[in-house]
């Protein structure tokens, strides 16, 4: 188990509801990827990510899903690419299966 935290660390912690919006490969990346671009409504715009999401997902599955991510990390330089966001997803191994709300809801709305 990692370190435990207090809730003033956990509210630190933005995590949004968005919609993928565009897909591309990333052939750049160490690991297996995609650039993946995600709507997060109004207030925050679209953020863009790379994600080791290819074993289970295909471009195509993901365009127009929801997906969870934490909006508030500093931009993070992946190869030539420029990391945004961090979608968030249960690992298991190489396959990672994303969290995902259970209805469609507004983009931008907050996990909490």
């Amino acid at each position: 188990m990692a370190e435990t935290i207090n809730w003033q660390d956990f509210a630190k912690i933005d995590m949004r509801v968005g919609t993928i919006v565009e897909v591309n490969d990333f052939p750049e990346a160490r690991n297996p990827a995609y650039q993946v671009h995600i709507d997060f409504g109004e207030e925050i715009g679209i953020k863009k990510t790379s994600a080791q999401i290819t074993t289970l997902y295909t471009k195509e599955k993901l365009l127009g899903t929801q997906v969870v991510a934490v909006v508030n990390f500093p931009k993070k330089q992946i190869a030539n690419f420029m990391s945004e966001c961090l979608i968030l997803g249960a690992v298991n191994g190489k396959d990672v299966v994303l969290l995902q709300p259970e209805a469609t809801v507004a983009n931008g709305l907050k996990i909490s």
